[in-house]
């Protein structure tokens, strides 16, 4: 019995053992399946959220493809813009007046800045004067592109490049420079940022091509045909030098001048001063630095009695040897006309001219009548808004309508405005045998000239006008113009300024009209002083014969032999013309 209770204890021990077994094995089973879902779970999260990171990923990758071209696209556009090339302007001998050189521009990415207050101070320490909270929002806002500064200096661009801000970036374009500086600043004109041409023949350029050649995307390389200007620079600085000196010395407001070529009509210099420097345009809008020589027009005074003789002696009505009664002022409506020096004596033509008489010279336009010269003050194109390349220019103004007392007062040079360079245009006409020629600040053939040449007066008028203007030099108002080796001649020209309606007694516009050599002229040369001041060596006087008329001359001293006029000595007058007379 103790042994079948063995058996049966063994027996039960196995079956319970085996029970124990099968349960073990049951719950590994279970664990084994639980542990497989979790892990599945877990992997499917794994799988969702690489997923949609990559989905992310993706998305943002395809934003930026269609996004970040924008500012690209922006920048190759301002770089094509920038690029835009202008020929080179030289003067007649191949000098260099204005070129284009590169620079560098810093613009702005906002969206790619990563801290603006750091960007901020970082611009700010290279440029001081950009205003701070402006640029703080430009940076902050949502824009792809801005500018941050035009044209900066090396040292400027290499302070940025140091500070290695993100979003920040520099595009190279071109600058114009001009080596002269403000030496012919009125005729080469200048561009804007953007290169430009805003004024004088840099604008010129523009409007005749180059600009539309630029929008259609052509002449963009600097290797285009340079434009010749008809100027000498030697001449344009000694012309801007002397009328410099004479408006210190005569504490002139302002001072202008020009220098033409009698038989080409090519400007050869042109001054106007105050000016400025178009490498630093800073002054340019300023009311006084306009170009009086063709954006002005001014009451010419007595240098207008040079053409209105030329008109009365080529009408035929008046002769070099007749005379004109000035014994006395003429009594007008509203006023008198009496001399300046008068002589109150019956004057011969040459002496109403070298006397420089305002009664003789009403007397002589009086005698060829109010519609006459009306209409030969028009065919000398001094009536109409005379248009050359440059854009800055004047219309003429004159009484609506014109009675004897206009033609009276503008024979003598009031009552009629004009800009100088219509003066000196028809004043070169009168001296190189009576062709006008239309001026130009384009280097210009003779061959051309006398193709678009229109008759105005006759070589015999010419001839004694040229007679008339070198002897005021020796004898008249012109005098203190003289130059050893040179025979010059001209007319002076002192008009009384306006003022509140009313002629003022102490402020005058002084101009003195010449030419040179007289038995053959080449050259025509108008300066003025705008209310030149008396000194003790003048006496107090500040009128044309002693400031403008020796301003006149030293030009011609100066740029005489610089423009291949040879000098010659012991001829006063012109012999040919003497004789006639």
């Amino acid at each position: 019995m103790g042994v079948e209770m063995a058996d049966t204890s063994q027996t039960t021990g196995g079956l319970m053992g085996s029970d124990d077994s099968v349960a073990s094995h049951f719950d590994f089973e279970g664990t084994n399946k639980v542990r497989s879902e979790a892990t599945r779970g877990r992997i499917r999260l794994a799988i969702l959220v690489f997923t949609c990171c990559f989905a992310v990923m993706t998305g943002r990758l395809v934003m930026l493809g269609f996004d970040s071209p924008e500012p690209e696209a922006q920048r190759n556009s301002a770089q094509e813009a920038m690029a835009a090339a202008r020929p080179d302007l030289l003067d007649r001998n191949g000098e260099i007046l204005a070129t284009d050189i590169k620079t560098a521009s810093i613009f702005a990415e906002p969206r790619r800045i990563v801290d603006v207050d750091e960007a901020v101070d970082a611009i700010l320490s290279v440029f001081p004067d950009i205003d701070g909270e402006r640029l703080r929002k430009r940076l902050a806002g949502k824009g792809k592109f801005t500018w941050i500064k035009r044209e900066v200096t090396p040292r400027q661009q290499q302070a940025m490049h140091e500070a290695g801000i993100p979003g920040i970036g520099f595009l190279s374009e071109n600058r114009r420079f001009y080596p002269a500086g403000p030496t012919a600043s009125h005729i080469v004109g200048l561009v804007n940022v953007d290169n430009e041409g805003i004024a004088g023949m840099e604008k010129y350029v523009d409007q005749s091509g180059l600009s539309v050649l630029h929008d259609l995307g052509f002449a963009r390389d600097s290797n285009q045909e340079p434009v010749q200007l008809s100027i000498d620079l030697r001449a344009q600085h000694v012309l801007r030098d002397e009328l410099g000196k004479s408006m210190t010395k005569f504490k002139a407001i302002a001072a202008s001048g020009i220098v033409m070529n009698v038989n080409t009509g090519e400007v050869i210099a042109m001054a106007s001063l105050p000016d400025f420097d178009p490498n630093d345009p800073k002054d340019v809008n300023k009311p006084d630095r306009l170009n009086r020589i063709t954006a002005g027009v001014y009451e010419m005074g007595s240098v207008f009695k040079t053409i209105t003789t030329a008109m009365a002696l080529d009408s035929g009505k008046v002769r070099m040897r007749d005379s004109f009664d000035a014994t006395q002022p003429i009594r007008v409506r509203g006023g008198t006309i009496s001399d300046f020096h008068a002589k109150k004596r019956i004057l011969s033509v040459p002496e109403v001219f070298i006397y420089s008489s305002n009664i003789g010279t009403a007397k002589m336009a009086l005698k060829i009548g109010k519609e006459e010269h009306k209409n030969f003050l028009k065919r000398a194109n001094l009536l109409d808004r005379l248009q050359t390349e440059l854009p800055e220019a004047r219309t003429p103004s004159f009484p609506k309508r014109w009675t004897d007392l206009s033609t009276m007062t503008i024979s003598y040079g009031h009552g009629l405005t004009v800009a100088p360079i219509q003066v000196a245009a028809t004043a070169a006409a009168l001296v190189n045998g009576g062709k006008y020629i239309k001026p130009t600040f384009l280097k210009r053939s003779r061959e051309k000239a006398r193709k678009i040449a229109q008759p105005l007066v006759s070589d015999e008028t010419s001839a004694s006008m040229r007679y008339l203007m070198r002897l005021n030099t020796l004898k008249g108002s012109g005098k203190r113009s003289k130059v050893d080796g040179y025979l010059v001649g001209g007319k002076t020209g002192t008009a009384e300024k306006v003022e509140n309606g009313r002629y003022s007694k102490d402020k005058v516009f002084n101009s003195y009209l010449s030419a040179f050599p007289m038995d053959k002229p080449e050259y025509v040369v108008l300066v003025m002083l705008d209310e030149p001041k008396g000194l003790k060596e003048t006496y107090g006087y500040a009128t044309a014969g002693v400031n403008a008329a020796p301003l006149a001359g030293n030009v011609i001293r100066r740029i005489g032999s610089m423009l291949g006029v040879s000098p010659r000595f012991g001829q006063k007058i012109v012999p040919t013309v003497a004789a006639s007379f």
